[in-house]
C-alpha cells in the first residue's frame, strides 16, 4: 500500500486513533518529545518556586502585579531586542545556545551563590528610606527591591516560559516540521511533554517533605536545601536540552526524509529581514498575525485575571510556605494527568476530524464556563455558608477547590489545544514571520497579556477596592468581554488559516512537481496524506 494513502488505511483505524506515526519517523519524533519534556519540566519547577519565594517574602503576593508590569515586561522587550539583533548575526543553532545558556547559568548561581548572600545583597537602608518618602500603597514595590534576588528569579522564571517554550521550541518545531507531520506530531509533542508536569510536581512534593523534615533542625535553612535540589534539576535539564538540540541538528536535519539538504542550506542563507520595529509594524498591518497576537494576549489576560483571585484564596488556606509549595506540586501533577488524558483522547482527533477552528475555540469556551462558575461561587459564597457547612467544609476550602478545578481545566486545554493550534497557525507563514513575527507575539505579546491582566487587577485591587474579593464581580465582567474578543479573533483566524494553508500547499506541490519530474520518492518519505490534506481547515 502506498504511503500516500490515507492515514486510516495506512495504519488501520485503531492505530490511526492512538499512534499515527511511521516507525522511521521515531528518529525525529522521540528527540523532539524529549526536548519539549525537559523544557516543560523546568518551566513547572520554576513556576511553582517563584511564586513561593515571592509570596512568602516581605513583598508578599501584592508584589506580583508590580513585578509583571515593572520588571518582567521590560525584561521581555530587552530580550527580544537582543534576540532580534543576534538573529541577523549568528546561525540558528548558535542563537538557540545563546538564548538558553544565560538561564541555566543564573539558576545554577541562584541556589549556590545568590540565595546564601541574600541578606548581604539586600539594600536595607535604601528601602527603609523609600518607605518613609513614598505612599504606603507603594510598599510592595519597595519590598520587591529589598528582596531583589527573589524578584530577579521571578522575572527569569517568567521569561523561561516565553523564551524556551514558546519562542525556541515551537519556533524550532515549526521550522523543521511539515504541515502533514504537524497534524500527527504536535498532539504527541504535548502528550509526551506533559508527563513532565507529573514528574515535576512529584519532585516538588518530595522536596517539600524533605524541607518539612529539616524545619526543626538547628542551623539548617530548609529553603537552601530545597533550592539546591530544585535548581540542580533545572541545570541538569538545561544541559540536556542543549545536548538534544545539538543531536537533532546533527542527525535529524541531515536526514532527507525529514529535512532536505537544499532546504536546510536555503534556511541558513536566509536571514530574517524584519527588525523589532518592523515586526511590530507587521503585526499591526497583517490581519493574520494580528489575530494570532490577540489570541496570545487574550489568553494571558484571562488566565491572570482568574489566577489572582484563586491565589488569594489559596494563600488564606495555606499560609505556611511548605504547605503552599506542597499544594502547588500536587496541582502541577494533577494538571499533567488531566492534560495527558485530554491530549490522548482529544487533541489529535479534534484537529484531524473537526478541524482547526473547533480545536482553537475550546480553550476560550472552557475559560468562559469554568471562570464564570468560580467567580459566581466566590461572589455568593457567604450566602451559601450554611449549605456548605452541611457537607463538613468551609466556603474558603470550597473556593480553593473550585479555583483549582478551574485552573487545571484551563491549563489543560491550553497545553492540549491552544498551544498546538496556535503553533500550527505559524506553519504557512513566511520565514521572516516565523522568526521575528513569532518572537514579537510569543515573547512580548505573551508578556503584554500577563501584564495586561496584572494592570487590570492592580487598578481594581489597589486603586479602588483594596482587596480581591470585592473586585471579583468587576474583574469577572472584564474577563467575559476579553474572552468574547478572543473568540471573534479565533473565528477570523480560522478562515485565514484555511486560505493560507491551501495556498502554501499548492505552491509546494508546484515546486515539487517542477524539481522532481520523473523522480521516485523514497519509501516512507511522504508525510502528507489524503486525509491530512482534506483536514487542513
Amino acid at each position: 500500500m502506498s504511503k500516500t494513502d490515507t492515514t486510516a488505511k495506512t495504519f488501520g483505524k485503531v492505530r490511526s486513533f492512538f499512534w499515527p506515526i511511521h516507525s522511521f519517523e521515531l528518529k525525529k519524533l522521540i528527540p523532539m518529545l524529549m526536548l519539549f519534556f525537559l523544557i516543560l519540566f523546568n518551566y513547572t519547577i520554576l513556576r511553582d518556586t517563584k511564586d513561593t519565594l515571592i509570596v512568602t517574602s516581605s513583598g508578599g503576593a501584592e508584589a506580583i502585579p508590580f513585578l509583571k508590569l515593572g520588571a518582567t515586561l521590560p525584561a521581555a522587550i530587552l530580550f527580544l531586542l537582543i534576540y532580534s539583533k543576534l538573529s541577523t548575526k549568528v546561525s540558528k543553532q548558535k542563537l538557540f545556545y545563546l538564548a538558553v545558556a544565560p538561564f541555566i547559568i543564573f539558576f545554577g548561581l541562584f541556589s549556590t551563590v545568590i540565595y546564601p548572600m541574600r541578606d548581604i545583597l539586600a539594600p536595607t537602608e535604601f528601602c527603609n528610606w523609600l518607605l518613609t518618602v513614598l505612599p504606603s500603597n507603594l510598599s510592595p514595590i519597595v519590598e520587591s527591591i529589598r528582596v531583589w534576588p527573589f524578584s530577579v528569579f521571578y522575572v527569569m522564571s517568567e521569561l523561561w516560559g516565553s523564551v524556551a517554550l514558546s519562542l525556541l521550541f515551537w519556533g524550532f518545531a515549526n521550522d523543521i516540521t511539515k504541515p502533514g507531520e504537524a497534524k500527527r506530531f504536535y498532539g504527541l509533542f504535548g502528550l509526551g511533554a506533559n508527563f513532565s508536569l507529573i514528574l515535576a510536581g512529584t519532585c516538588i512534593i518530595a522536596v517539600s517533605k524533605l524541607r518539612s523534615g529539616l524545619a526543626a533542625t538547628a542551623g539548617v535553612d530548609p529553603w537552601q536545601i530545597s533550592l539546591n535540589y530544585l535548581m540542580l534539576m533545572v541545570v541538569v535539564s538545561g544541559v540536556l536540552i542543549m545536548g538534544i538540540y545539538w543531536w537533532i541538528t546533527k542527525n535529524v536535519l541531515t536526514d532527507t526524509r525529514f529535512y532536505s539538504a537544499d532546504e536546510m542550506k536555503k534556511s541558513k542563507k536566509q536571514k530574517p529581514k524584519m527588525g523589532l520595529k518592523d515586526s511590530f509594524k507587521h503585526l499591526l498591518k497583517s490581519k493574520y498575525m494580528g489575530c494570532l497576537a490577540l489570541l496570545v494576549i487574550g489568553y494571558g489576560i484571562c488566565i491572570n485575571l482568574v489566577e489572582v483571585a484563586w491565589k488569594s484564596q489559596l494563600k488564606l488556606a495555606y499560609p505556611d510556605p511548605n504547605a503552599y509549595s506542597t499544594f502547588m506540586g500536587g496541582f502541577s501533577r494533577m494538571t499533567g494527568i488531566v492534560t495527558i488524558l485530554m491530549m490522548f483522547f482529544v487533541t489529535g482527533n479534534v484537529v484531524r476530524k473537526l478541524g482547526w477552528r473547533t480545536a482553537a475555540m475550546i480553550t476560550p469556551v472552557v475559560l468562559l464556563v469554568t471562570g464564570g462558575l468560580f467567580f459566581t461561587f466566590v461572589v455568593f459564597s457567604d450566602s451559601l455558608t450554611g449549605f456548605i457547612a452541611y457537607f463538613g467544609t468551609s466556603p474558603l476550602m470550597l473556593a480553593v477547590i473550585f479555583g483549582t478545578a478551574q485552573n487545571i481545566m484551563s491549563k489543560s486545554s491550553k497545553y492540549s489545544l491552544f498551544d498546538p493550534t496556535k503553533e500550527m497557525a505559524y506553519i504557512p507563514c513566511t520565514q521572516d514571520e516565523k522568526v521575528t513575527g513569532k518572537g514579537a507575539i510569543d515573547v512580548v505579546g505573551a508578556r503584554l497579556g500577563k501584564s495586561g491582566g496584572a494592570l487590570i487587577n492592580s487598578f481594581f485591587i489597589y486603586g479602588i477596592f483594596g482587596n480581591v474579593i470585592t473586585a471579583v464581580p468587576y474583574i469577572g465582567a472584564i474577563l467575559f468581554i476579553i474572552i468574547g474578543a478572543w473568540i471573534i479573533a479565533a473565528n477570523s483566524l480560522s478562515k485565514q488559516f484555511a486560505t493560507l494553508s491551501e495556498k502554501r500547499e499548492a505552491e509546494e506541490a508546484e515546486e515539487a512537481a517542477a524539481t522532481t519530474v520523473g523522480a521516485t520518492a523514497p519509501t516512507g518519505a511522504s508525510t502528507v496524506t489524503k486525509m491530512e490534506q482534506t483536514t487542513t481547515t
